[in-house]
């Protein structure tokens, strides 16, 4: 299980990631469940944190939330992409319930979300 840090959003705290399963952390009106737990095929989509990606978000996400977590998606992403290991991945996931995070996760985390939805 891998550690999904969710900043913004819909939810808001550490959720899990892992056996095709994200699980969002427990928000007030879940009851006595652990938090949301989407299949990946729940998901709609996953992309790379941006400028242009946080504004797409619209109201659910402050500027003053994204300003620290964007300072650096073009090189994080670069550095997945070079195949560079430990690095930590800041995204944005809608799910097909219309719920949408601004997260971060390791770099093999991040690439079994996007396979998912590819």
């Amino acid at each position: 299980m891998s550690k999904v840090k969710v900043h913004a959003g819909d939810y808001q705290g550490t959720g899990s990631c892992g056996f095709g399963v994200i699980t969002m952390p427990w928000q007030p009106g879940d009851g006595f469940s652990l938090g949301k737990a989407y299949s990946f095929s729940e998901i709609d989509t996953v992309e790379p944190a941006s400028e242009e990606a946080a504004i797409r978000l619209g109201g659910a996400v402050g500027w003053g939330a994204v300003g620290g977590v964007i300072l650096g998606p073009v090189g994080l992403l670069a550095g997945l992409l070079l195949g560079g290991k430990g690095k930590d991945v800041t995204f944005i996931a809608r799910f097909k319930d219309g719920k949408k995070i601004l997260a971060t996760t390791d770099a093999g985390t991040y690439k079994k979300l996007l396979a998912a939805v590819f």
